[in-house]
């Protein structure tokens, strides 16, 4: 009896010839390929959606947002966690990822991490009820985030699947599923490829559809930038220039009163009002500037 294999392990069968094709018609391959992780996310927006009001709500009740992962996953997911504070000004602790094997995958395969169930849910002993888990697996067979998943819905926290494979474990482990059917891989089994970018797709969008929701947005303008480096303090300079409405120089007074919080100092000069003023006007309005300002 031959083994029942996951959809991502089949091999594709409009690609069987990889090693003997033309370099441009390799490539062409690969490419026309990674369109489908797109219609398979697009397929998903319903439950993307539903996905990022269930952890907004949450991380507004001063709740946090886990992601776990193994390999290709893990590393997709600690990516987007590392881009929160810079982009949206968040605490480092905010969004939090898991990965299989500790830092050290994040630069080598660490082998028989992903089969780890103990260290799944070890992993989760810091989760809450008031939190969220994102858990990501391809074929939705991965036992450290199966694990991961089962500790952290047993803790009261939501959990998120985010798979390829609809029958899978993770899939049904969890509190709520997106389910980017990718399929078999150009290079089988290889789910670093459209898997992978499904998996980036679907993070980008719940991460940056948290953070509208939780008013780190004005419009599609990052007004929560933390200008940590020259292009980013530019930004924020151009941010308050734009919506103040004032010169560069009385932006850059502006951002240095403010403390480098770009936000603060366009409430600063719109209401007339010091950085300590402009700072509660946004707390109590839930750190919102459209609130402020309308």
């Amino acid at each position: 009896m031959s083994e029942l294999l996951p959809p991502t392990e089949a091999i594709h069968a409009g690609n069987p010839q990889l090693d003997r094709l033309p370099t441009t018609e390799l490539i062409d391959v690969l490419l026309r390929d990674q369109f489908d992780a797109i219609e398979a996310v697009r397929s998903q927006s319903a439950a993307i959606a539903h996905a990022v009001d269930e952890i907004a709500a949450r991380l507004a009740r001063g709740g946090r947002l886990h992601y776990v992962g193994a390999g290709t996953s893990g590393r997709i997911a600690t990516l987007d966690a590392a881009e929160m504070p810079p982009t949206f000004g968040t605490p480092p602790e905010l969004v939090h990822a898991h990965l299989a094997g500790g830092d050290a995958a994040l630069v080598r395969a660490i082998e028989g991490a992903e089969d780890d169930s103990k260290a799944g849910a070890a992993q989760m002993r810091d989760v809450e009820p008031g939190d969220a888990v994102v858990a990501l697996s391809a074929s939705g067979g991965a036992r450290f985030v199966i694990a991961a998943a089962e500790e952290a819905k047993a803790r009261g926290a939501y959990t998120v699947a985010v798979t390829s494979v609809e029958s899978s474990r993770l899939a049904r482990v969890a509190d709520h599923a997106i389910v980017a059917a990718t399929a078999a891989e150009a290079l089988t089994g290889s789910t670093r490829l459209k898997a992978g970018t499904a998996q980036k797709i679907v993070l980008n969008a719940i991460s940056t559809a948290v953070m509208v929701r939780l008013g780190k947005v004005y419009g599609n303008l990052m007004v929560d930038v933390v200008a940590t480096n020259d292009k980013l303090r530019h930004r924020a300079l151009r941010l308050i220039a734009d919506l103040a409405e004032v010169e560069r120089e009385r932006a850059r007074e502006l951002l240095d009163a403010a403390e480098g919080r770009v936000k603060v100092a366009i409430v600063m000069e719109r209401k007339r009002c010091s950085a300590a003023a402009a700072r509660g006007l946004l707390d109590r309005h839930g750190g919102s500037l459209r609130a402020v300002l309308e």
